[in-house]
């Protein structure tokens, strides 16, 4: 039986795909991670970029390209060629939250990308400045409703995991807040130690130094369950929110068309990687969580990119935030 020419061309791609797998990867590999270096996205992204480069056998470069929440670098990452050699370090903003809250993308999260597999989940830490007058959660939303918008939260920009959850607090709690975006949760929370802001919604790995030296107080976590790491900080469930559960998520995706056989060859790379019990003890030691190892998956990723999508649609609706 002769083949159809879309027949021969797609065997053709396979071919192609199965060859390039053969060699992938022959250089460098860039992660383009669309927030400034030094805050938390940057910080865990170079963690598991440095092992998973050991895996593979060449380097993994970090692209900073902050700006607009996240999402020039996503599109800048949607248009990268779908060779394998460009990734992008995807976020709960950019990748979950920003269809339902700009009117206009230049990417689609969902039709845009090939997952290739889901970092663990990051909690996050409500602080504020040390001489702040609320000692507990439950005085600092009396202290919000008795002075609406004038509690100002720093965050790590627009779109970002800080301000989004800040966003969503402050909605559940019925209370008004004044949000400052920064280019970067490093200046946010330099800005919370130096007492310019009142508090911010920080990652744990980056919260747990500055919270161990004093620097901020920490009034309740976002987590469904306290933290091992910081067993007298209540959650918001259990104080003021009954339900509240948000962490910050993450995932690498490449350009849609990049070779399933080179995704299978990083996504490999990144289970030995998550196989190391004293890199990921080290991870849960900074209150990262830890997931099954079934959730760390390209498929994993792609289903779970596609009910955060409907998940934040949702909330906008409720809350009505928009950054347009």
């Amino acid at each position: 039986m002769k083949l159809t020419w879309k027949c021969a061309a797609l065997a053709l791609a396979l071919a192609a795909g199965t060859a390039l797998a053969q060699t992938y990867p022959a250089k460098p590999v860039t992660w383009i991670v669309p927030f400034a270096a030094g805050g938390p996205t940057d910080a865990l992204a170079r963690s598991i970029a440095e092992r998973v480069a050991r895996e593979i056998g060449q380097p993994i470069v970090i692209d900073n390209a902050p700006g607009a929440g996240g999402t020039v670098g996503a599109a800048k990452a949607a248009r990268a060629a779908p060779d394998g050699y460009t990734m992008l370090v995807g976020h709960m903003g950019y990748m979950g939250a920003a269809p339902a809250l700009y009117k206009k993308l230049n990417y689609d999260p969902v039709k845009d990308f090939a997952p290739v597999f889901r970092f663990p989940d990051t909690p996050l830490v409500l602080m504020v400045r040390k001489e702040h007058p609320a000692k507990d959660i439950k005085a600092l939303v009396e202290f919000a409703k008795a002075n609406p918008d004038k509690m100002f939260i720093s965050n790590a920009g627009v779109g970002s995991s800080s301000h989004l959850i800040a966003a969503l607090f402050a909605s559940s709690a019925g209370i008004k807040i004044s949000q400052v975006p920064y280019k970067g949760a490093g200046p946010a929370l330099i800005d919370v130690i130096g007492g310019q802001v009142d508090g911010i919604f920080d990652q744990t790995n980056t919260a747990l130094p500055q919270i161990r030296e004093a620097k901020v107080r920490p009034l309740a976590v976002t987590s469904k369950v306290r933290l091992t790491q910081l067993k007298d900080v209540p959650t918001l469930a259990e104080t003021v929110l009954p339900n509240f559960e948000a962490s910050t998520w993450y995932g690498i995706y490449a350009p849609k068309g990049t070779p399933q056989a080179v995704l299978d060859k990083v996504q490999a790379a990144y289970q030995k990687v998550m196989a190391d019990k004293a890199f990921t003890d080290r991870m849960a030691e900074q209150a990262i969580q830890l997931l099954p190892a079934e959730q760390y998956t390209g498929a994993a990723l792609a289903k779970h990119t596609q009910s955060e999508v409907a998940r934040w649609k949702a909330v906008a609706a409720k809350t009505n935030i928009s950054l347009d």
